[in-house]
Order: C-alpha cells, then sequence, then structure tokens
C-alpha cells in the first residue's frame, strides 16, 4: 500500500510540474483509485522480490543474529529496487512511471526497507512463540 501511495504522489507531482493544478480532493480520490487498481500489481511486484530477498536475509541472519532486522530492511529496499531496474530493462520502458527519475525509484526502495523492517519484526514474533 505505501508503495502504491509513493508511486501515486510522484505521478500526481509530475503533472503539478508540467503546471495541471492537483487539489487535495483530486489528489485523494486518486490516491483511492490507485490503491484498488494499481496497488494489486505492486503486490505481486513486490511479494516475488521479497520472496527471493528475505529467504537470502533469513539464510544470512541465521548467521549474523545481531544484524537480523538491518539485514532484512536492506533486503526489502533491495528487492524493490532490483525488481524495478530489471523490470525496466526487460520491457525496454518503465513499467512503474515513479521509477523514472532515481528519486522515485529510491522512495519506492524505502517503501521496500519498511517492508523488510514489518518482516523483520512480524518474523521475529513467529519465532519466539515456537512456529
Amino acid at each position: 500500500m505505501l508503495g502504491s501511495v509513493t508511486q501515486t504522489q510522484f505521478n500526481l507531482a509530475a503533472l503539478q510540474s508540467l503546471g495541471t493544478p492537483i487539489p487535495l480532493g483530486v489528489r485523494a480520490a486518486t490516491t483511492w483509485q490507485d490503491l484498488a487498481g494499481f496497488a494489486p500489481s505492486l503486490a505481486g511486484i513486490t511479494a516475488g522480490g521479497f520472496m527471493v530477498a528475505f529467504i537470502v536475509s533469513g539464510l544470512l541472519a541465521h548467521w549474523l543474529r545481531d544484524l537480523r532486522l538491518p539485514l532484512h530492511v536492506l533486503a526489502g529496499a533491495t528487492a524493490l529496487i532490483t525488481a524495478f531496474v530489471i523490470m525496466n530493462q526487460l520491457f525496454g520502458i518503465t513499467a512503474v512511471a515513479a521509477t523514472r527519475s532515481l528519486a522515485g525509484l529510491l522512495a519506492l526502495g524505502v517503501c521496500g526497507a519498511v517492508g523488510g523492517w514489518v518482516f523483520a519484526r512480524i518474523s521475529r514474533r513467529g519465532a519466539r512463540k515456537g512456529t
């Protein structure tokens, strides 16, 4: 969800930079529409990247227990940035508009880092319960 909202705000900012007025109501409505329409696609991209990244960070965290949280955070950021760079190279177009700029790509990487932090917190709780 955070990535979808970020993507939407980057797109709206690009339109504003061209002189298009974007009132707060339009901004909110567009964000909600993108959460319904774009977020599921982004969730698929994110899930694929996270699956690989968190397996790797989980294996590393097994040996580097004190670095567990930063490993998962880094894995989340790396997963999204890598997924978008690969998609951009494979398709020859920018499939996710926010990744046209370095700022947008890094912002989505931060969203991935937040996902890594959430994963580390949730998976740690499950490990403590013996699951």
